[in-house]
């Protein structure tokens, strides 16, 4: 499947603009973290576009994200694919073992992370978000108590990298569609 036919599957099912944007955070960063593991940037995108896509049709856990897979099955979506979007769900007994995996898994709840912080914000950009200030409001659990902090930490664990330099690097993935993905704000007005 390629970039647009999954944006096409996203806006199909999808017509909540704040989880399509969602979408688009998630296959930012995991487009970035492919490029910079030398991995096929384009199959990592679609992956981060359609992990949620079946989220408005299936809202209860365990549906999402097991009934979804066979929507794309019959769409002709590659079983590596599929196979990452159900490894993102603990529940489904899939076991994170890729990198394309284990990046979808670090990146989903970190990519939301980041924009409630960015809404928070003066301009309300990701341009004012620095790693300091996502750990600190990862303490508050009042503030977008819907991530699951433990997912954050552990992605990165499961990566292998280091928490802060991961939420610099998605920070800065996520800069360079900051229109697109709704956390520009008032930045550079």
């Amino acid at each position: 499947m390629t970039r647009e036919e999954a944006w096409k599957t996203v806006c199909e099912f999808v017509s909540n603009d704040g989880l399509r944007r969602h979408m688009l955070a998630v296959s930012t960063c995991l487009e970035a973290y492919a490029r910079r593991l030398g991995e096929d940037a384009e199959k990592w995108a679609v992956v981060g576009m359609l992990h949620d896509f079946d989220w408005e049709i299936h809202p209860q856990l365990p549906d999402h994200p097991v009934k979804g897979e066979a929507i794309l099955i019959e769409r002709g979506v590659s079983e590596e694919i599929r196979r990452a979007i159900l490894s993102h769900a603990d529940f489904t007994g899939v076991p994170r073992v890729s990198a394309l995996e284990k990046a979808l898994f670090a990146c989903d709840e970190l990519a939301g992370f980041l924009t409630a912080v960015a809404y928070v914000k003066p301009s309300r950009s990701i341009f004012e978000v620095e790693p300091k200030g996502v750990l600190k409001k990862m303490k508050d659990k009042g503030f977008a108590r819907a991530v699951n902090r433990e997912d954050i930490t552990r992605g990165a664990a499961e990566m292998g990298v280091d928490l802060e330099e991961h939420i610099q690097f998605c920070i800065e993935a996520m800069k360079g569609r900051a229109e697109e993905l709704g956390v520009k704000g008032s930045w550079g007005e």
